[in-house]
């Protein structure tokens, strides 16, 4: 029943959407609604779970959001942004700029999760998109692709590394098999596909792309402009070095983890930013901060789609819709590669998040891993590639990809929804072609 109902909900939240024109948020918030009483959630309950999935969910992206918006701001308008994506087009040429988003994505993804990553390199892509005339929509596409692999793939991202734990894969070859799958994936996801994305465009929110005319100051050097944009990755990158050093409880080590916390992480990089690419080339606080004004009205909408998401997903969590799959797999004499990455595919559709999709699906087939001699780190993969499949109107990703690009719901089912299930069937290709050779 609670997938009957789960089946009606989303299908009412398209409807309400596309046909009533109803806001999103508003939509979100009265279908999650729906969706919880139906399934017999008292009203406290259902309350509660509301509160919970913002909280938890804004307590995670808000000051990432928002301070990531910012940085983006600050980047484009001091025109460092700009170098970046000269010195980027100039290596790779501009006939190959989704070449140079894709590999960018990749190694930003390898330290940063994917909402920190996604709020980096937007600025990025449409600063290329403005300098090349290329379209907009493949461009981010080649640049959320890599984000999203690395994000269901590989350590340390929370996902791969819970599930690895779980199973007792050994990191290190979990990380080295996943970067065999991630590569051909990403060809496919992020560099052919986004070439089928020509027509759909793109209505980025004002203030989000930056102000067309640059300051009247010399532009700042690539290195300095790359090393500002990138340390919110160096950040993340040290505190993960130092949590597999097991240096937390050093004073160093605890200093670092503190930095590498994705919101102190951007909130330093912004600093960093304010002093060197505005103070020290004499540019008043007062210039940026009116440059970069309209930055903040233009996430707003962005954070609440995103936390209306987020209440949709606990209230999912807690109406056991994700237990009903769950259940309905426990007794399956499937393969276990093949039921780890089903399970976690319809736990990803019932309750949007890729991590729990992942360790919900690892539960499930666990037992499984002593009997049948599966290679674990092989499982570790199958499950992620199983965890990013299908996205849509309950996972905030989506919202995010709709709200920055400024895509219609079905603009965005055809762009991000085929990416990240792309990127689904090419992992499990890759796993069992895998299971094969090794």
């Amino acid at each position: 029943m609670a997938l009957i109902i789960l089946v009606f909900g989303i299908l009412l939240l398209l409807l309400l959407i596309t046909v009533v024109k109803l806001n999103a948020f508003i939509s979100l918030i009265l279908v999650t609604l729906l969706i919880g009483l139906c399934n017999g959630m008292e009203p406290v309950q259902l309350a509660l779970a509301l509160n919970k999935g913002v909280g938890d969910t804004m307590g995670s992206v808000l000051l990432v959001l928002g301070f990531g918006v910012l940085l983006g701001a600050l980047l484009t308008e001091t025109g460092a942004t700009q170098q970046i994506c000269g010195g980027l087009l100039r290596f790779f040429g501009p006939a190959r700029a989704k070449i140079a988003l894709a590999v960018t994505g990749f190694a930003v993804g390898l330290a940063l999760f994917y909402n920190a990553g996604f709020v980096v390199l937007i600025p990025l892509v449409f600063i290329i998109a403005r300098q090349t005339g290329a379209p907009l929509v493949p461009l981010a596409i080649a640049m959320a692709a890599p984000l999203s692999i690395t994000h269901g793939f590989l350590p340390p991202h929370p996902g791969p590394t819970a599930i690895a734990a779980l199973f007792k894969a050994d990191l290190g070859r979990t990380l080295v098999y996943g970067i065999c799958i991630a590569i051909p994936t990403l060809i496919l996801a992020g560099i052919c596909f986004p070439g089928l994305l020509k027509k759909i465009k793109a209505t980025p929110p004002a203030g989000m792309v930056g102000s067309e005319q640059a300051m009247d100051v010399p532009l700042p050097g690539f290195g300095i402009s790359l090393f500002t944009a990138l340390i919110p990755v160096l950040l993340m990158a040290a505190a993960t070095i130092c949590t597999l050093l097991h240096m937390e409880k050093s004073r160093l080590g605890a200093l670092i983890l503190f930095a590498g916390e994705p919101a102190i992480a951007m909130f330093i990089a912004i600093i960093c930013a304010l002093l060197f690419l505005g103070l020290f080339r004499k540019i008043p606080v007062k210039t940026l901060m009116d440059r970069t004004g309209g930055a903040v009205p233009a996430v707003a909408s962005i954070i609440l789609i995103v936390a209306a998401g987020g209440a949709l997903k606990e209230v999912l969590i807690q109406s056991k819709t994700g237990d009903a799959i769950s259940l309905f797999f426990m007794q399956s004499s499937m393969t276990p590669l093949l039921l780890g990455w089903l399970v976690a595919t319809l736990i990803r559709i019932a309750v949007g998040s890729a991590t729990v999709a992942g360790l919900t699906a690892a539960g499930i087939v666990q037992p499984l891993i002593a009997t049948l001699h599966v290679k674990p780190e092989l499982m570790v993969l199958s499950i992620g590639a199983g965890s990013l499949m299908c996205s849509h109107v309950n996972d905030t990703g989506f919202w995010m990809f709709k709200e920055y690009l400024g895509l219609s719901v079905a603009d965005t089912f055809k762009t991000w929804t085929v990416m990240e299930s792309i990127i689904g069937v090419a992992g499990l290709l890759g796993v069992l072609l895998l299971n094969v050779l090794v």
